[in-house]
């Protein structure tokens, strides 16, 4: 790998000859502007203002506009000549934990090699102090015209450096967050939960740029004079109104577990009940229907109370006339005996 940068790194009083070389590359794929009627290739031309001529790189230079739009030139040996440290080192002004950094301020890598063979042992002492210390060092360095900050760290065997972006080169989130009151249901935290772990971890080597891959054959298959077969609803937007957000939950946690082979497609016990939100409306129709069912449901209740309210009195009715008919019957007999028993005779 080609060195972009030479210089040192300054350690206190320590100070390790290196060179720094870029860590990543970009693999995207980049277009030429054509003519659409021809084909052929646009091109910019850097052609001065003021008499219109096309100028070389030779003849360019850099300068400030000002408020006013006067341009004033600022040339490399004026650059050159400002009192800046770290214009070819590395000054390490301190250490912090790595979990400090903020993400948002992370930004190219390098890879920090040591320049020569007596640079071999402070190289490692300095990427084992670092490693004993599990902190990252915090450094300042110039590169490319302009002072940078940098975060060293240990990376393997080798000492990276991060870019990172000055604290007042971070925007605030003003107006980003919601400005309405929302409040999540512990249900809802929990099927995000469940989410959360049937997705699982993924292993970032696996990860691949599907654009790229698709635009590579794009343009194979058109180089062979062909055309790439789209496949149907390709290039469609997907929405982004969530319209059961319970709903939403529960599909991706059963749609996980399927891509992941563990079921929950057809099973009873897998099949996740979906609960639809309360919208707070009815139709017209609901309501008719639901005030009819209401009525009937009140009259049979009513005409079944009625009944068991009259079905004790017409028992204790019958059993009144029956022991009416019972003692009438009684009283007849006795007459009839009366009766028939003979008279008796009188003593002399």
């Amino acid at each position: 790998m080609r060195s972009i940068w030479n210089g040192a790194i300054s350690f206190g009083l320590v100070s390790i000859p290196i060179k720094l070389v870029n860590a990543t590359e970009s693999r995207s794929i980049s277009f030429r502007q054509i003519h659409l009627a021809d084909g052929g290739r646009i091109r910019y031309r850097k052609v001065c203002e003021l008499d219109e001529e096309e100028v070389t790189s030779a003849e360019i230079g850099k300068a400030y506009e000002d408020a006013d739009g006067s341009m004033i030139p600022i040339s490399d040996d004026d650059l050159a000549q400002l009192p800046l440290p770290t214009a070819k080192t590395i000054e390490i002004v301190g250490f912090v934990p790595e979990a400090s950094i903020d993400p948002l301020q992370v930004g190219s890598a390098y890879y920090i090699a040591a320049n020569g063979v007596p640079a071999a042992k402070p190289y490692t002492l300095l990427r084992e102090a670092l490693k004993r210390s599990e902190k990252v060092a915090i450094a300042k360095f110039a590169l490319r015209g302009r002072e940078r900050l940098g975060m060293v760290r240990v990376l393997g065997d080798v000492i990276a450096l991060h870019g990172l972006l000055w604290p007042d080169e971070i925007r605030q989130p003003e107006g980003v967050a919601p400005e309405t009151e929302v409040s999540i249901r512990d249900a809802e935290l929990d099927l995000a939960d469940a989410l959360m772990d049937t997705l699982g971890e993924v292993e970032l080597e696996s990860l691949h740029d599907d654009y790229r891959e698709a635009v590579e054959e794009l343009i194979a298959a058109k180089a062979g004079g062909g055309e790439l077969a789209v496949p149907e609803g390709a290039g469609e937007r997907r929405g982004g109104k969530v319209l059961d957000l319970m709903a939403a939950l529960e599909s991706s946690v059963r749609a996980a577990k399927e891509s992941r082979g563990e079921g929950g497609g057809g099973g009873d016990g897998d099949h996740a009940e979906v609960t639809h939100l309360p919208t707070g409306k009815k139709t017209a129709g609901a309501k008719k229907s639901a005030s009819k069912t209401a009525s009937k449901t009140a009259s049979k209740t009513a005409s079944k109370t009625a009944a068991d309210k009259k079905t004790p009195a017409k028992k204790a009715a019958a059993k009144k006339t029956a022991t009416g008919k019972s003692a009438a019957k009684k009283t007849a007999a006795k007459k009839t005996t009366a009766k028939k028993a003979p008279a008796r005779k009188r003593s002399a």
